[in-house]
């Protein structure tokens, strides 16, 4: 997903920079049009409200924190750090799908999204995407 206009209005060390919350309120966003996408070009046949629901199942922080668990080990220094930050944020909300270490992990999940996406670290956020996908995506 690349769009001119949003090109290099940041570099990595601007987005490093950025609230942690900030980062997860993006990296939620490329996340949630990754999955849709995804699951619209392998079930072109299926209506709106099957696709929305496998949706769900896939941005919920229940989701995202597995995830995260599973993509852990991958994340090099600078993505660590981030993810670090963004999980010991204080949000102000209070979750009200998933408990508060779930919704920590998906948080930092989504601001190390974010962060690759606002970095225009394409190749790293398709690895990414990439070992969701095959980690659980792959029967969709």
């Amino acid at each position: 997903m690349e769009f001119s206009m949003l090109k290099s209005k940041f570099t990595a060390e601007q987005a490093k920079q950025l609230n942690p919350l900030v980062l997860a309120l993006v990296g939620d966003a490329v996340y949630e049009v990754f999955i849709r996408t995804y699951l619209v070009e392998k079930n072109r046949e299926m209506n709106a409200h099957k696709i929305h629901l496998r949706a769900v199942n896939h941005v919920k922080a229940h989701a995202q924190s597995e995830y995260m668990k599973f993509l852990i080990e991958n994340l090099n220094e600078e993505e660590l750090s981030i993810f670090k930050r963004a999980r010991n944020s204080k949000s102000g909300t209070t979750p009200k799908n998933a408990d508060l270490n779930e919704y920590k992990w998906a948080t930092g999940f989504e601001a190390v999204v974010g962060f690759l996406y606002l970095s225009e670290k394409g190749e790293r956020l398709n690895y990414i995407f990439e070992k969701i996908i095959n980690f659980n995506l792959g029967d969709e």
